[in-house]
């Protein structure tokens, strides 16, 4: 049976709404990796750490994912129209779930933060500092950035004054940290932005109805057979 809990704490992050790009900072096409890390040593074993990549041509972004429950994930975003798709494969369906951003509400950021004196060198370029706070942190905790880049290629983090190289998000399953390892300017595929032709375009709430009635189905199956 397909734990959702963790999907819903994934998808929700999506909602926010992506900050037009300010014009001060410079274009980026390209490809970002990032290791994520869980901060918690004892839980190392069992949440090994794993990799984020991120490819963008500026206007589309297509974000990588791999989860121990749900396998990888991608995200799908355009940036102009506000809208993204999560991709996801489950037993019963290959999916592309539509989020709009357009909504016009209020953007509500989870992370405040004040500015920090001094440079940190981090895959092999300076970046300036930030202490940022969140309700879950104990204290406020030291990010990084590249001013010269945009933050709208990072979930959650698009009210940053540049985009984020190390940092961290807090999960269900604890606190992970982010840190860039990579950062390669080429112009991607633009395939890597498209939605496969097998996978069914469907609304959030479609998807978990579809989801729940497969769960019922197998909770019925099951019983059956007792």
């Amino acid at each position: 049976m397909i734990k959702l809990f963790s999907l819903f704490i994934f998808i929700g992050l999506t909602h926010i709404f992506l900050a037009q790009t300010a014009p001060t900072f410079e274009k980026f096409s390209g490809k970002l990796v990032y290791s994520v890390t869980i901060t918690d040593t004892s839980l190392l074993a069992l949440i090994p750490p794993r990799e984020m990549v991120i490819y963008t041509n500026d206007t589309l972004i297509r974000i990588e994912n791999e989860t121990d429950q749900l396998g990888k994930q991608v995200i799908i975003k355009h940036l102009i129209l506000n809208k993204s798709y999560l991709l996801l494969s489950t037993p019963i369906n290959n999916y592309a779930i539509q989020t709009d951003h357009n909504d016009g509400k209020e953007i509500k950021y989870p992370y405040s933060f004040t500015t920090k004196r001094g440079k940190r060198k981090i895959a092999g370029m300076k970046a300036k500092k930030l202490m940022v706070s969140h309700e879950n942190f104990e204290s406020p905790v030291e990010f990084l950035f590249l001013p010269n880049y945009s933050p709208k290629y990072i979930n959650t983090l698009e009210n940053f004054p540049g985009l984020p190289v190390l940092y961290y998000i807090s999960s269900v399953d604890g606190t992970y940290e982010y840190r860039l390892i990579s950062m390669e300017q080429n112009t991607p595929e633009h395939d890597l932005f498209g939605i496969p032709s097998d996978f069914k375009r469907v609304t959030f709430d479609d998807f978990l109805n579809e989801m729940l009635q497969y769960q019922q189905q197998s909770e019925g199956i099951e019983f059956e057979h007792e």
